[in-house]
């Protein structure tokens, strides 16, 4: 039986843990190779190692906010299976901390991951995909607070709202190439670093949400191999949000 992703190869950042280690293990289990990267070396491997065999996905460490290592990850997707197919700016720092107390410091580096990281990764991933010809999917992971002020986000948010405009833009550039450019947008999500921070957390955001739960990875991870199928060829340039209706009514716990 041919599965949505035979013979494609992707990529996939900040994926050692939480919802892009599950849209890795969605990929290979329907037939993607993956290069597999985190910022931990030897998280990305124990969880390349966890996923398939490494015929199938590699774990790579690295920080996208150099754009030297969004460079050297299409270049190893290539080397090990020839091609290009997809890739996912899932790497992302989130800072809280209220607008009069963030530093330069602290600014430079939520964007620099996440709008440097995902900005070069796209233009690694989009030049590798031109030249080969066939077209491609880039995906961006964006969030609820990119579409609903929240206290103590304004820097993270800013960042997410920009990942949005960043995919419709490169609709002008990419299209002609037939490279797709879209988000997802997720909203509370139970993942281990959301569970750290809040023991908790899944009863809270449980009370605010239309659907009565927040998102687990799975649910991120569904919306996400959508956008990155043939079934979604005719769709760029947009935001999936998958928050549960959070963002109609929009309350905090």
């Amino acid at each position: 039986m041919t599965q949505r992703f035979d013979g494609k190869v992707a990529i996939v950042t900040g994926a050692g843990v939480g919802i892009g280690c599950e849209i890795i293990r969605q990929l290979v289990a329907e037939g993607a190779c993956v290069v597999l990267n985190d910022v931990d070396e030897k998280l990305a491997r124990q969880a390349a190692a966890q996923i398939g065999p490494a015929e199938r996905v590699v774990g790579v460490g690295g920080d996208v906010s150099h754009p030297a290592t969004s460079v050297e990850l299409v270049r190893l997707a290539v080397e090990r299976w020839g091609r290009l197919d997809a890739a996912v700016a899932n790497a992302g720092l989130t800072m809280w901390g209220a607008f009069m107390d963030v530093t330069p410091e602290m600014f430079d580096r939520v964007t620099g991951v996440n709008l440097r990281g995902t900005f070069f990764l796209a233009q690694a991933s989009a030049r590798q995909m031109m030249a080969q010809g066939g077209g491609g999917r880039l995906l961006f992971m964006s969030s609820v607070t990119g579409h609903q002020a929240i206290a103590d986000v304004s820097a993270y948010g800013m960042t997410k709202a920009a990942l949005e405009h960043l995919a419709r833009n490169l609709v002008v550039e990419l299209s002609a190439h037939r490279i797709t450019v879209n988000c997802v947008a997720p909203g509370a999500t139970v993942t281990p670093r959301n569970l750290a921070d809040d023991p908790d957390y899944e009863m809270h955001w449980s009370s605010v949400t239309p659907l009565g739960r927040p998102a687990f990875p799975v649910d991120i991870a569904h919306a996400a191999l959508f956008l990155l199928s043939q079934q979604s060829a005719h769709i760029t340039g947009q935001t999936i949000v998958v928050d549960g209706g959070w963002t109609a009514i929009s309350p905090t716990p």
